[in-house]
């Protein structure tokens, strides 16, 4: 964790745990062979307190002949323009004030002071608020640039080594407030179970922790696998992945019960966990953790591959996720843009246009659109089918009343043509808004065009006068999968 020779940033807030870290580094500098600069962070929460802890702070570090260097930030106003809550936000910029400070002044880690306590209220955190083995594994020793040197160590002994020490410290008075569910269990919870249940409680949680990290280590390995071979970065705010590869994410595998809460078969292969850690990685990914999703944000991703049709939606905290024809688009609210002409940037960042030419007779023209990860097939029939064949999932036009080449493009405003079985000529944009289809799917819906008219849409019938009718001799089968 440290070696001879690093440059050690100390976090210190002025609290009880932190000021006793920075004592057992100012001790051990010279016998560990390090260097030691003291790092305070100022949130801007607690007005003139706050002020204080910095100044008690510099005053600590001068009094060991240590550099400092401090930073500061109005965390509630950051926190409201990017749709934080307030503690998402202060460790964000906090961590954000620690990696810019190593970067300028060569630190190798940045040491802070969560203890065995810290852990064991993280764990009851997670588990009061519902989770899975990824809450159950805590705070974790090394993160990255991090190291928490005290994790082993409670609470009450760090109090017990300052106070042999005559050590003063800062108290944050906003820690006794137990409106607050971090401070209820800090102050309530915890004594209730050492007090009533075991008196070893915080160490039991701690032990919990560390093993429910070592599983997660290998989880962690290969949801990180999967989410490199299964999703696309569509742009630095939206992500996309098939319905397919989502809820079954493991290759050769047979595929699951697609339900969140549908019975399943006792020998079925299920893969339903490395398909919720699929949602939770995107969502970090956009977001930059996972810290505000719960299992039923999870579930309704999970309903939304398993059950809808395309253009439907459902809302996570800062990211909505849309189902666009077979894949799931997730896209960072707060990142992605917000002006008013963004349904027509996005039409135009998804144009595409391919030309189709006449396949020999029983042969197949295949398309690939890879703007939208889909093929398409043309292929030439005898009509009618013989009994044994199907049309199922597949338009068809009457073959010799097609003008070539086709041409396969995206929608486009203005776009219409008259349904087969339709009485009039409709709108496209009309049907689409009818089909309850996001305004950002529809630049990119795929029409195919003849002679400049469109003939078919995707998931709409062929036009009226280019169906086949009791005369039609040879047909053309349309279909479409996804990539």
């Amino acid at each position: 964790m440290i070696r001879p020779g690093d440059r050690i940033g100390v976090g210190v807030s002025g609290g009880a745990d932190s000021v006793a870290m920075l004592r057992i580094f100012a001790e051990l500098r010279t016998h560990l062979g390090i260097a030691v600069l003291v790092l305070h962070f100022n949130h801007q929460l607690r007005g003139t307190e706050a002020d204080e802890d910095e100044r008690f702070v510099k005053a600590l570090a001068k009094e060991f002949h240590l550099e400092i260097e401090s930073g500061r930030a109005d965390v509630a106003a950051e926190a409201r323009f990017h749709g934080w809550n307030v503690e998402d936000a202060a460790r964000r910029l906090r961590h954000q004030f620690f990696a810019t400070v190593a970067e300028a002044r060569g630190l190798n880690r940045v040491a802070v002071a969560h203890t065995a306590n810290d852990q064991a209220e993280t764990v009851l955190s997670h588990l009061l608020r519902g989770t899975g083995l990824t809450g159950l594994a805590g705070i974790y020793p090394v993160a990255g640039l991090i190291i928490r040197p005290l994790l082993e160590l409670g609470r009450e002994e760090l109090r017990g080594y300052l106070s042999d020490l005559g050590q003063l410290w800062r108290e944050d008075v906003t820690n006794q407030d137990t409106s607050r569910m971090r401070a209820r269990i800090r102050h309530q919870l915890i004594p209730l179970l050492l007090r009533d249940f075991d008196a070893a409680a915080v160490t039991r949680l701690s032990r919990l922790a560390k093993h429910a990290r070592e599983d997660e280590t290998f989880w962690r390995m290969l949801e990180d696998e999967r989410f490199n071979s299964l999703a696309t970065r569509e742009s630095s705010f939206a992500i996309s992945l098939s319905v397919d590869d989502l809820l079954s994410p493991l290759p050769l595998l047979p595929p699951a019960d697609r339900s969140v809460g549908g019975d399943r078969a006792p020998d079925a292969i299920s893969t339903l966990a490395l398909t919720r850690r699929m949602v939770r990685r995107i969502f970090a990914e956009l977001r930059g953790g996972r810290e505000q999703l719960t299992s039923r944000h999870v579930d309704s991703v999970i309903d939304l591959a398993a059950k809808s049709q395309s253009g439907a939606r459902v809302d996570l905290p800062g990211v909505y996720v849309e189902r666009i024809f077979d894949r799931l688009c997730f896209t960072n609210v707060f990142a992605a843009p917000r002006t008013a002409q963004d349904g027509e940037a996005t039409r135009k960042n998804c144009d595409f246009a391919y030309t189709v030419f006449r396949p020999g007779r029983m042969e197949t023209a295949s398309v690939v659109v890879t703007e939208i990860h889909r093929r398409f097939n043309l292929k030439m029939v005898d009509w009618p089918l013989a009994g044994s064949d199907t049309v199922v999932g597949w338009g068809a036009l009457d073959f010799d009343r097609v003008q070539w080449p086709l041409v396969l493009r995206n929608w486009r405003p203005g776009d219409s043509y008259r349904p087969h079985g339709s009485r009039r000529v409709r709108k496209l944009k009309r049907l689409l808004l009818e089909s309850r289809v996001p305004r950002s799917a529809r630049g990119s819906w795929p029409v195919l065009t003849s002679e400049g008219k469109v003939i078919w849409a995707s998931g709409y019938p062929v036009a009226e006068d280019l169906s086949p009718h009791p005369g039609t001799q040879t047909g053309l089968l349309i279909g479409e999968e996804e990539l």
